[in-house]
């Protein structure tokens, strides 16, 4: 491929003794040779007892550095991923690496204009609005306790219970004062429904199977569930009256103009969900006409990113990778390929922006993108040089600008 660059590059002389001489500073310190305290020994005595080549492990690390930033001052190439290096020699005189280097592909967009994608209008049916004034009531709903009164759906109910196969205690089959919501589906088929009209203090068993997508051991076998209820929690649902309002944060006075308040906000999501589609329906129908050959490394590294971040959003619900390929069945190799159309769309959509800037000769002067820096860091709190330094660079904000000015000309050409 035209934007794959194989370039090799010789450290010889002082530049490459440099790198054995710091590798031999690092090594030495936990040497010990005879005569000498530890890591005291001269490098002429070490190299002697252990050899030159004992050193190019560390010295590679070094070189390869150095050697990176005088190709890139010697060639004008831009990579767009990590290059890969390999050692093509080495003697105690010299060291070659030889970089493959991935340059960006050409792309061609052949348009932009005129997409043909039609916005949709945002409309609120009067179904939508009574089901967003239920989730508000369910929202500011009041738990009480059920004295009287039996198990319904959507209660809770506080429960003891222990599971028994075979006769035997069920392992982790049994649970102390645990809170079930009646209908959530939470235990296997039959048991919430099995506690549907008892009462407080009551003892129930439950003669149950295992479903067929269970844990292998278990798929389709008998169980018995003891379960004695503790207490029966329901939900009131508030009046919609004025305190309600209130409750909500809402300044309004009659049902009329409470339905008007909540039309808005439900219409307000919808065209921010029509806006999103739309820009994701444009950069669909522009990657139709983009022309480029993505090189397969590309797409392999924006995998990694994509893993990464999904790997983040695991941590924080307390499982890791290793767990979720347990859980899940999978495998790294699995998820990569699986991530793998996506990532190419993420990249195709990436150079649809890059090339609309490109062609309509998006620009900032460094007044404007240094305003914009301060205007982010303003947004979120922090000072100017803790944005940048999150960021690396202001190339980064004024890349940034020009993709959003990109996206916006998009739009503004695709009425």
């Amino acid at each position: 491929m035209k934007n794959v660059h194989e370039i090799e590059i010789k450290l010889e002389g002082e530049k490459w003794t440099k790198c054995l001489d710091n590798a031999f500073k690092k090594v030495n310190k936990d040497i010990e040779i005879d005569g000498f305290r530890k890591g005291a020994a001269p490098k002429d005595v070490y190299l002697k007892k252990y050899g030159v080549e004992s050193l190019y492990g560390e010295a590679i690390n070094e070189a390869i550095n150095v050697a990176y930033k005088e190709l890139l001052e010697t060639n004008d190439l831009h990579p767009i991923i990590e290059p890969a290096v390999d050692v093509t020699g080495i003697s105690d005189g010299s060291v070659i690496f030889k970089f493959t280097i991935i340059t960006k592909p050409e792309v061609k967009l052949a348009s932009y204009k005129d997409l043909g994608v039609k916005k949709e209008k945002a409309k609120v049916s009067k179904e939508e609005l009574n089901a967003e004034i239920e989730t508000l009531r369910t929202q500011l709903a009041e738990v009480v306790v059920k004295e009287d009164g039996v198990v319904a759906n959507g209660d809770t109910v506080v429960i003891d219970f222990d599971g028994y196969v075979d006769g035997r205690a069920l392992d982790g089959g049994k649970g102390e004062n645990y809170p079930l919501e009646i209908g959530s589906h939470t235990f296997i088929p039959g048991f919430e429904e099995g506690l549907v009209g008892k009462k407080t203090g009551e003892e129930v068993e439950l003669n149950l199977t295992f479903p067929e997508n269970y844990v292998e051991d278990l798929k389709n076998k008998p169980v018995t569930f003891k379960v004695t209820i503790h207490e029966i929690k329901t939900r009131v649902l508030p009046e919609i009256n004025e305190d309600f309002y209130a409750d909500l944060g809402l300044e309004v006075k009659t049902k009329e103009e409470f339905e008007k308040e909540v039309e808005k906000t439900i219409k307000q999501r919808k065209e921010a969900e029509i806006e999103d589609k739309f820009v994701e329906d444009l950069l669909a129908a522009a990657s139709e006409k983009l022309e480029v050959e993505i090189n397969p490394e590309i797409i392999s590294e924006e995998v990694h990113r994509m893993i990464d971040g999904y790997a983040q959003q695991l941590r924080a619900q307390g499982i890791d990778m290793e767990q979720y390929f347990q859980l899940t069945g999978t495998s790294h190799e699995d998820l990569h390929k699986q991530m793998e159309p996506e990532a190419t769309k993420r990249i195709k959509y990436r150079y649809v922006i890059e090339e609309i800037a490109e062609q309509e000769k998006i620009d900032f002067t460094e007044k404007e993108v240094e305003a914009k820096a301060k205007e982010m860091a303003d947004n979120y709190g922090i000072k100017v040089e803790e944005l940048i330094g999150a960021y690396g660079t202001l190339d980064v904000v004024k890349y940034d600008m020009k993709m959003h000015r990109a996206l916006e000309i998009l739009k503004e050409n695709n009425k």
